[in-house]
């Protein structure tokens, strides 16, 4: 730390009643000194932009914690409280068990009723469904999702009807909105097969009103038949 330093000044002052001069020595001390700030060195252009684009950068991601997969007692306690948070009461859940890995499409058959399968001339696969207050969205219609889950069962029905008991899996499902079904009204859901070939079946869905017969929906599935391993 810098010490005070001494100093003198002459100070002339010229009085007002006479042209007498009078001199005086005033004595002052700095009481602090502050040395002069030393300027950062000067950084060339490369370095300034290389500096800037660090100091622009984000901070690196932290790593999302590990998520513990639940259990089926725990889906099948929070499905129901979503059901309950739609005001709906009773639903009818299957009970989870390991040699039922399948068990929550029995939600999805659940809103569907007096099913019929068709195999002459060509595989066909019909049913009615129930817009119930469990398959319906913020604006009292049919909601998106239960279609598109009605439209691969029924299609993965007809699927099967047409290429018998085999493992397959969906490929591809586009599904078309043209109107909205409401609440309580019924639904016919028919699926037929477009084209059948050794390892794909693509079937198509159609959604229609009972009473009016107004389409709905449409849906286009493509299932892919899983090849049998030779040994």
């Amino acid at each position: 730390m810098a010490s005070a330093l001494p100093c003198q000044a002459a100070v002339y002052w010229a009085g007002p009643i006479n042209s007498q001069l009078y001199s005086s020595t005033v004595t002052a001390t700095l009481a602090s000194y502050q040395p002069t700030t030393v300027p950062p060195p000067l950084r060339r252009p490369e370095q300034q932009d290389q500096q800037s684009e660090e100091d622009r950068m984000p901070p690196p991601p932290t790593l999302p914690e590990e998520r513990r997969r639940p259990s089926l007692a725990e889906s099948r306690e929070w499905t129901q409280r979503f059901f309950q948070g739609l005001g709906v009461v009773d639903v009818p859940l299957p009970v989870p068990s390991a040699e039922r890995p399948d068990a929550y499409s029995a939600l999805v058959r659940g809103v569907l009723s007096s099913a019929a399968v068709s195999v002459s001339p060509a595989p066909r696969v019909s049913c009615t469904l129930t817009v119930s207050p469990a398959a319906i969205n913020a604006y009292n219609t049919l909601h998106g999702g239960m279609v598109a889950a009605v439209a691969e069962a029924v299609g993965m029905a007809c699927t099967r009807a047409a290429a018998g008991d085999k493992e397959m899996f969906l490929g591809e499902l586009s599904t078309a909105y043209l109107s909205a079904a409401r609440l309580n009204s019924e639904v016919e859901v028919e699926a037929q097969i477009l084209r059948k070939g050794r390892s794909v079946v693509v079937t198509t869905v159609e959604f229609r009103l009972k009473d009016s017969k107004k389409l709905c929906y449409t849906s286009r599935a493509t299932f892919y038949i899983m090849p049998v391993a030779s040994l």
